[in-house]
């Protein structure tokens, strides 16, 4: 018997709720792998809701989140903060849940007066439509002019692109430049150097503000790329637990970022028709929305194989990797392979930089391979590497080599003269 039905008939006769769409959304939530306490505490929730919206002769077409708020408040008295926090959350989702299987009213977004939302959106629009961006770019983008927008519209009252000067956008990327580190000055000059231009083909500014914006000087191949020992990272891959799901599941991420040097969104946008079992490939979607195929080692195939299998589950995402509680979707976002290494590194007791994370495979494998020969060309395939320049910076790591053709030091004593 499945966890609904069970819930169900243990809390009495059904009500209205449960009678049109509590039973529903409860095999929603018995799909996406919700334990079946859960949803037991999640229907008594609901039901309590319900019972005290018809106390108040209101109907169920009323239920919006301003109710949901009102009956959590009148009730949090004799709740803890935890029952507070499972109960907003509960009946948030169920409301998602009815107005998007339902037919329960989606409150119309209050129009905003104001040019900032319009034009976020817009931008928003032109970035992933025309320019191709993918949806991480988007998101590195976007907050940075967010905030431009509410700044200045916090100095003028609104936001008139019209009105902007070079002298306005100079000052606003002076003032939040001051005490940052050069990455992020680089990435919000980038970002309003692409918004500025944005508005002058859109025609909302007369002339191209974007050269107002000064070039963030950052010097190539300035520094050694972090990487790990092939020891260590063997130990990092030793140390997670096989005898848990969620220890295998790690365990196959780690192996696809350290055996093919994949990137974080790489892993996370893996899905289960990229993994070619038969012809032994994997294809990879990689940066620019390219897909390329990379060989499926041994050890990899078989920690995939496993996960799949043993551990994966069903679920409606097509997402290889799906999280370990419910919802049953796929990982967030690359954050969430970040999370995964820095738990692993921890683990090892391996000492690495905390802001590479994911990436630090990558450059482990680079590190590894240019130390045994390989070419910067060869290096570039297997990274994929759009551009060789990426790859130059791994000739620094070639510590040995470079001693080779380094020139002796003068040692001249003072006054050979």
């Amino acid at each position: 018997m499945r966890a609904d039905t069970r819930v169900a008939s243990e809390a009495g006769p059904p009500t209205g709720l449960a009678d049109d769409h509590l039973q529903s959304f409860l095999k929603h939530l018995d799909a996406a792998g919700y334990a079946q306490e859960t949803v037991r505490k999640k229907r008594s929730v609901a039901i309590s809701l319900e019972r005290w919206i018809r106390s108040r002769q209101l109907e169920l077409t009323e239920l919006d989140d301003s109710l949901i708020d009102a009956f959590v408040r009148q009730r949090s008295a004799r709740r803890t903060k935890a029952q507070i926090s499972f109960d907003m959350s509960a009946l948030r989702s169920l409301l998602k849940y009815l107005r998007a299987e339902a037919g329960l009213p989606t409150p119309s977004l209050p129009p905003e007066s104001s040019t900032t939302g319009v034009l976020r959106r817009r931008y928003v629009d032109y970035l992933r439509s025309e320019r191709g961006l993918a949806e991480n770019s988007i998101r590195v983008y976007e907050p940075y002019v967010r905030d431009f927008l509410g700044e200045v519209a916090a100095v003028s009252g609104s936001v008139s692109p019209a009105d902007l000067a070079p002298e306005t956008v100079q000052q606003y990327l002076l003032d939040q430049v001051r005490g940052r580190s050069c990455q992020y000055s680089r990435l919000l000059a980038a970002a309003l150097r692409s918004f500025l231009h944005f508005l002058f083909l859109r025609g909302e500014t007369t002339l191209d503000l974007s050269p107002s914006i000064p070039m963030v000087r950052t010097w190539r191949q300035a520094s050694v790329p972090a990487y790990v020992s092939p020891e260590e990272i063997e130990r990092v891959l030793s140390s997670t637990d096989l005898s848990t799901r969620s220890g295998r599941r790690d365990h196959a991420i780690l192996l696809l970022l350290a055996r093919l040097g994949l990137r974080a969104g790489e892993v996370v946008a893996l899905e289960l028709g990229d993994i070619r079992w038969r012809t032994g490939q994997i294809i990879v979607r990689g940066k620019g929305r390219v897909r390329e195929r990379l060989p499926l080692l041994s050890d990899v195939g078989e920690a995939l194989a496993g996960y799949l299998r043993s551990d994966r589950g069903t679920s409606a995402s097509r997402r290889v990797f799906l999280r370990t509680w419910a919802p049953r979707t796929g990982l967030t976002g690359p954050a969430a392979i970040g999370h995964v290494v820095r738990k692993a590194l921890a683990k090892a007791a391996v000492r690495a930089p905390k802001r590479v994370a994911a990436h630090l495979f990558r450059h482990s494998l680079a590190t590894q391979m240019i130390r045994r020969g390989a070419s910067l060309a060869e290096i570039s395939e297997v990274l994929r590497h759009r551009c060789r320049n990426s790859t130059a910076i791994y000739a620094k790591v070639a510590f040995e080599s470079l001693r080779g053709v380094a020139r002796p030091w003068p040692d001249a004593e003072v006054g050979d003269e």
